[in-house]
């Protein structure tokens, strides 16, 4: 017989957005939360929606970040989680930062108080065990004994691992007049490109001081529980890769064997080469740069770069523990595994970085589970929004990437805008922005409208916290 609630595996920010928007769409739901049964290595408290880190949402501007406009979407659809954030909120500046135990307490209350949601204290083992409609929310830190049964379900390997990131920056913050489009030996690629990828060119002088300023840099320490974890060989930090000789990167990720220079018909000292990110073309990822560099350190040496002195960078690189899926492979744009449909997944488990992102997916699954339940199946945002980009990323709406990598909201991630200023130029920088942000918030309405997803922005729970 199928069950007539829902459930939701994992009680942290995307688990209580995902429960929240279901109990209110009329469902009743059963969180399993396994704390305090069963610890892990990071969080304290048995709260739900416990910040293991002390940071911030981040940006609360809307006008001229993509985080911000994150809030804002969500706002606009009834979210627990900016619901609960704005009464727990300490001075930071432009920032949304909260008291770390105000906000939990408020989610949690939130929850325990729905008169719809029933708060399971148990581990979830096998989701094969589950009757009916589940949403998976255990992000990364999922226990060992679950990711093995999220591997027997996808056949993939869903278990914890040390994830190398390598930094992606803008396009547009690229010095076309210094780098070049080349692959090695001009070899095209599966799509006939010929030149996939931009080239950074380095003489002699500039790939020693590089050397030295990677040698010299602070380095991320790793958390406790990540320490037992070996590097994969062929994932190495590039800054391990220096510290084994000078001669090392010049000789892997920054060989400059099959390029010539267009500027001198040579070939460089040394190249690090930039291979598109996105089908877009707005993102270059970094190839073989990996680091476990403190984030202000990677921004000053990568700037180093010949062709980078302006990068904007969309995400920098880390190494760090982390459990995901092949999210574009796996997953459809219904959030829904393709080898068993009535599992959808939501967090950081799907390849979103960073808190207000994990929660963004958990409200968009929590909605994605109503609709179905009563019949009905309601496209994604529009990709012109931030939840809708972040869809996208997650399905591989735009063509899956190789190497699929969690990602942060950026503005990479959304479709071009052809707006001009007043003279009839192109916008750029603060004024482009402010433009995709106001075609976003536009595009959201309308869906929110066409498809009865519309929240109120000043929910009850914000109004009496």
């Amino acid at each position: 017989m199928k069950s007539t609630y829902v459930h939701v595996v994992g009680g942290g920010l995307a688990g209580a957005e995902a429960a929240w928007a279901l109990a209110n769409a009329g469902l009743a739901v059963r969180l399993h939360e396994m704390r305090p049964v069963r610890m892990t290595d990071a969080h304290k408290t048995e709260g739900l929606a416990e910040l293991v880190c002390s940071n911030s949402f981040r940006s609360d501007d809307w006008t001229g970040n993509a985080v911000g406009l994150l809030h804002e979407e969500m706002r606009r659809m009834g979210s627990l989680v900016m619901a609960c954030a704005g009464p727990a909120q300490v001075p930071a500046g432009a920032a949304l930062a909260v008291d770390r135990d105000v906000f939990s307490a408020a989610v949690t209350r939130a929850l325990e108080d729905h008169p719809l949601i029933t708060i399971i204290r148990e581990e979830i083992t096998d989701l094969a065990a589950l009757d009916g409609r589940a949403i998976v929310a255990t992000g990364p830190l999922t226990s060992e004994a679950l990711a093995t049964s999220i591997r027997s379900l996808t056949n993939a390997d869903a278990l914890a691992f040390f994830d190398a990131i390598a930094p992606i920056v803008h396009a547009d913050s690229l010095d076309f007049s210094v780098v070049w489009r080349q692959s090695r030996y001009d070899k095209e690629g599966p799509g006939g490109d010929a030149a996939a990828y931009v080239n950074c060119p380095f003489n002699k002088e500039e790939y020693d001081a590089f050397v030295a300023a990677l040698l010299a840099a602070p380095k991320a320490e790793f958390k406790d529980w990540e320490k037992d974890t070996p590097y994969f060989e062929g994932c190495l930090p590039i800054e391990v890769m220096a510290e084994r000789g000078v001669e090392t990167l010049r000789h892997g990720p920054m060989k400059p064997v099959g390029l010539r220079d267009p500027r001198t018909g040579k070939r460089p000292w040394a190249v690090v080469q930039l291979r598109q990110e996105n089908r877009l073309g707005t993102l270059f990822n970094l190839v073989g740069f990996q680091t476990k560099l403190k984030h202000g350190a990677q921004q000053d040496i990568f700037r180093m770069i010949p062709g980078l002195k302006d990068a904007r960078f969309a995400r920098l690189g880390g190494v760090h523990r982390n459990t995901f899926l092949q999210s574009p492979a796996l997953l459809d744009e219904q959030l829904r595994l393709k080898s068993a449909p009535h599992i959808r997944f939501a967090g950081q488990i799907t390849g979103v970085e960073g808190y207000v992102e994990s929660a963004a997916i958990g409200l968009l699954a929590g909605r994605f589970a109503a609709a179905e339940a009563r019949g009905e199946e309601i496209a994604p945002p529009p990709p012109t929004t931030a939840l809708g980009a972040l869809i996208a990323h997650v399905a591989g709406l735009h063509g899956a990437p190789a190497n699929y990598q969690p990602m942060n909201v950026n503005f990479g991630l959304f479709p071009e805008i052809e707006a001009t200023d007043a003279r009839g130029r192109k916008l750029k920088g603060p004024d482009r922005k402010r433009a995709l942000a106001e075609r976003a918030l536009g595009d959201l309405a309308a869906w929110l409208d066409a498809t009865g997803q519309r929240g109120a922005e000043q929910t009850k729970l914000a109004r009496e916290a």
